[in-house]
Formats: structure tokens, C-alpha cells, sequence
């Protein structure tokens, strides 16, 4: 895919000066992102509507230093790069932070500065399969992420959170214990 891309652009864009075109192989400042996101930040923000969250996602994935862990000293800054601005922006940037945990689109644990010091990206491909197992996913959308997600491969993923669900279930149907509740997802007004 890279040379066919190379050559197209050799074609198309044949002088085009290299310093406006942004190579990850030869330019500092990049991050691994899944394919998906686009059609993922949609999802979310069909699912927080009025409090849309998917931005404050993409924010997270931009940040990442191409490990699934992130250490967040200064919610501030995050708040701002996800657009959020005035004296209750760390508060709104929470808030679509809460609500991107419900989602299982992240987890979090407390640290030094507050209840997202430590953050982990979950897969959002699985997280949307969550929601659509939830009926929470209207059809054409989820179409669209299929055929997305068909079309970078990432299938795999899928198959193998179903495969994992399927070993919950049993292991505790076998243990005798009732099956994990799904959470409830609830989006407050701000």
C-alpha cells in the first residue's frame, strides 16, 4: 500500500515541495491511531449527544506515546486541546471523561491529579461491538464501522472479544455465578 501510495503521489503531486507533506518516517511528533477512529468518535457522540465526546477521545489517541498507558499530570491541557476553554474546562473535560468510561472506550485510576492521573485506551473497535451488542448502535453507523473495520482488517479484533465473551459466560455459568451486568450508561447535562 505505501509504494502504491508513493507512486500515486509521484504522479499526482509530482514537484510538490516536501516540507508540506507530513511523513511520520522523516517528522518528529506522531502517534499510532486506529483506522476506525472517525467513524468511533461518531458512535460516541451519537451516545453523549449534547455532551459529545469522541473530540476528547481523539485528544487521548493523539497523545499516546504508542502504548495503551497514559499518565495525565495536567487535565488542563488536555481540556484545552480537546477545545474545552473558561474557568469550568477541566470540569467539562471530566465530565466527557466520565462518560468515555461508561462507554468502555477507557479506564481509569486516581492519582495526583485526580480521578484520570492514569489512563489506559481501550480498544474502541471492541468498544463500539460493546455498544451494538447493547442495541445502542443505530444500523447505518454500525455499517459503516463494519465495512471500516472489514476494510483495515481489524475483524480479528472483534472475533476475539466475541471469543472472550463466550469463555465469560461459561466460565461462570460453570462457577455458578450470574453473568457480568452490563453498566449502565447515563449522560448528565452540563
Amino acid at each position: 500500500m505505501a509504494e502504491r501510495a508513493e507512486q500515486l503521489k509521484n504522479l499526482h503531486f509530482p514537484d510538490f515541495p516536501a516540507p508540506l507533506v507530513w511523513d511520520r518516517k522523516q517528522h518528529d511528533g506522531f502517534s499510532t491511531i486506529p483506522r476506525t477512529l472517525p467513524i468511533v468518535m461518531q458512535v460516541i457522540d451519537h451516545q453523549t449527544k449534547g455532551h459529545a465526546a469522541g473530540h476528547t477521545l481523539f485528544c487521548l489517541w493523539a497523545r499516546m506515546p504508542d502504548h495503551p498507558m497514559i499518565t495525565i499530570e495536567n487535565p488542563t491541557t488536555y481540556a484545552a486541546e480537546a477545545g474545552f476553554s473558561g474557568i469550568r474546562a477541566t470540569d467539562t473535560w471530566r465530565r466527557r471523561m466520565k462518560l468515555l468510561k461508561e462507554l468502555s472506550f477507557i479506564d481509569s485510576k486516581s492519582g495526583p491529579s485526580g480521578d484520570f492521573h492514569y489512563v489506559l485506551l481501550l480498544n474502541p473497535n471492541v468498544g463500539v461491538e460493546q455498544l451494538r451488542a447493547k442495541g445502542l448502535v443505530q444500523d447505518e453507523l454500525y455499517g459503516r464501522f463494519i465495512d471500516r473495520v472489514a476494510d483495515v482488517g481489524a475483524m480479528g479484533e472483534i472475533e476475539s472479544w466475541k471469543k472472550y465473551q463466550a469463555e465469560l459466560l461459561k466460565r461462570t455459568a460453570n462457577e455458578g455465578k450470574a453473568p457480568p451486568k452490563a453498566k449502565k450508561i447515563s449522560v448528565k447535562k452540563t
